[in-house]
């Protein structure tokens, strides 16, 4: 028979957070050697193993526990310092109690009496950002569900900037709208042009360099074009460090172009935006403080937790607000007896909110701007030696020298090796290689590293750092492990 929810409750707590979390290391630093990154299964083997379908009856308190180990150990282990596939990884145990916290509580953020900590906590935080960026004159801004809808709030503020009207008449009343993004810029900006009824069409999409970064001479060019079409320009999205090959654009000479044809500047600095942290790199960054808008992911270079997003304006006539406020009615009622300007839920095109500032918050005040500064300057110079090992190994290339933590690299077989002496190495002959390698390398577990073409280039890896636990021999495991893996091929 079924025991008590307190019991339940009480045993959870004892056997699966304490027991569970620990022996399935579910965010320990554990010895890597023999602990996996993932244990792979396929779908359909997973399916059977966690026996998914739900019944008309519950299920008793042992196999509930059961349930909660599997789910441990069947994902992925995000917070191993070999989880290297995404941008973001590791853990950090203040922003991890931070989340047990709200899960707790459970608030949504839209008034202060509902959620008075976890709303000023998220001003703090947000007015620290913007300091941070170098708007002396203060800011406006909101935590959101993603750097895709940070870039999206982006695009209908800029155009609600440029068209007030569009709120109330519609997109019929407007002129053709034109934005302007680069060939490197993350795919949420064509998804927000979509979304927001613009159309990928009239997204105007700039060509970089060969190093990722957008090129200003042809931005302006495709200004020039729009206008000459009878469109009406209105924005840029410039990226602070690209989703493939950490690339910064050019934001002093982007912002320049934007000041001459009155266009709103946008920087997507989801994953670059922690450079802003350290004083050593916060130059990839230069003339951020010059954008109009900035989207900042603290749960990338930070390592925050997802889901940690914060979009910002550089704005204080409450634009976030007037564009994307419905007043309901039995939210936001005027007559209350405390201060309504604590009440920013209606900032957000949301209306149910978690507080995701408050994990970064709380990992914030215990390890200080100094402790973020030093988390960046360690993966940066963990990059730089990675990237040093690679020139040193047979078998090895690289694709470009790094900027920031994305390591781009390609792994050449002993019996590929000839062939790959020419001047034709980034498109043949090898782009087998690296799916290969990589299926090979979940079925083992013991790492996780992302591979992708590029342009022109064949599938090369990319090694992203972010975790302060990542050490030079968990660096020099993940080269002597490619090789291992792939040097039959």
């Amino acid at each position: 028979h079924h025991i008590s929810v307190h019991t339940f409750r009480c045993s959870l707590h004892r056997c699966t957070l304490q027991k569970y979390v620990q022996t399935e290391y579910a965010f320990e630093k554990c010895p890597p050697c023999s602990v996996f990154v993932c244990e792979w299964r396929s779908p359909e083997q997973l399916k059977d193993l966690l026996d998914l379908e739900l019944r008309e009856g519950g299920e008793a308190h042992p196999q509930i526990l059961q349930r909660c180990r599997d789910a441990i150990r069947y994902s992925v282990k995000t917070g191993h310092p070999r989880f290297f596939n995404q941008l973001y990884a590791g853990m950090d145990p203040y922003s991890l109690v931070g989340r047990f916290i709200t899960e707790a509580i459970n608030p949504s953020l839209y008034t202060y009496e509902v959620a008075p900590v976890f709303l000023l906590t998220e001003e703090a935080v947000l007015q620290k950002m913007i300091e941070i960026i170098g708007w002396q004159e203060g800011g406006d801004g909101i935590f959101s569900p993603g750097g895709s809808v940070s870039n999206m709030y982006a695009v209908n503020v800029a155009r609600y900037h440029h068209c007030p009207d569009v709120k109330v008449l519609g997109l019929s009343a407007l002129p053709r709208l034109v934005m302007f993004t680069s060939q490197e810029c993350h795919y949420s900006v064509a998804k927000a042009a979509a979304f927001l009824g613009i159309g990928t069409n009239n997204v105007y999409v700039i060509p970089s360099d060969k190093r990722g970064k957008m090129i200003p001479a042809e931005f302006e060019k495709q200004v020039q074009r729009a206008k000459d079409e009878g469109a009406l320009p209105f924005m840029v999205n410039a990226t602070a460090g690209t989703t493939v090959l950490g690339a910064f654009d050019p934001l002093e000479e982007i912002a320049d172009i934007c000041e001459r044809h009155n266009l709103w500047m946008h920087v997507d600095a989801c994953w670059g935006g922690g450079a802003l942290m350290s004083k050593k790199h916060r130059y990839l960054l230069q003339g951020i403080h010059r954008a109009n808008s900035v989207a900042w992911n603290p749960h990338k270079m930070l390592m925050a937790g997802l889901q940690c997003c914060a979009f910002m304006v550089r704005d204080k006539t409450n634009l976030l607000q007037r564009c994307h406020s419905a007043q309901a009615s039995y939210l936001f009622q005027q007559d209350k007896f405390y201060d309504v300007s604590y009440d920013t839920g209606d900032k957000s095109i949301q209306c149910s909110r978690k507080p995701d500032a408050f994990k970064f918050w709380l990992m914030w005040k215990a390890i200080g701007t100094k402790g973020l500064e030093e988390r960046v300057d360690r993966a940066l110079a963990m990059a730089r030696y990675l990237a040093e090992e690679i020139k040193k190994r047979d078998g090895f290339r690289l694709v470009m020298e790094p900027e920031y933590t994305n390591v781009c690299f390609w792994y050449i077989p002993p019996s590929l090796r000839d062939m790959a002496d020419g001047p034709d190495v980034c498109t043949t002959p090898y782009p087998q290689v690296a799916p290969v390698v990589k299926e090979r390398m979940m079925k083992k577990g013991s790492m996780m590293v992302g591979y992708q073409p590029h342009g022109d280039k064949a599938n090369f890896f990319r090694q992203i750092i972010i975790s302060p636990q990542v050490s030079r021999e968990d660096m020099d495991f993940l080269l002597d492990q490619i090789h291992s893996l792939g040097m039959d091929l």
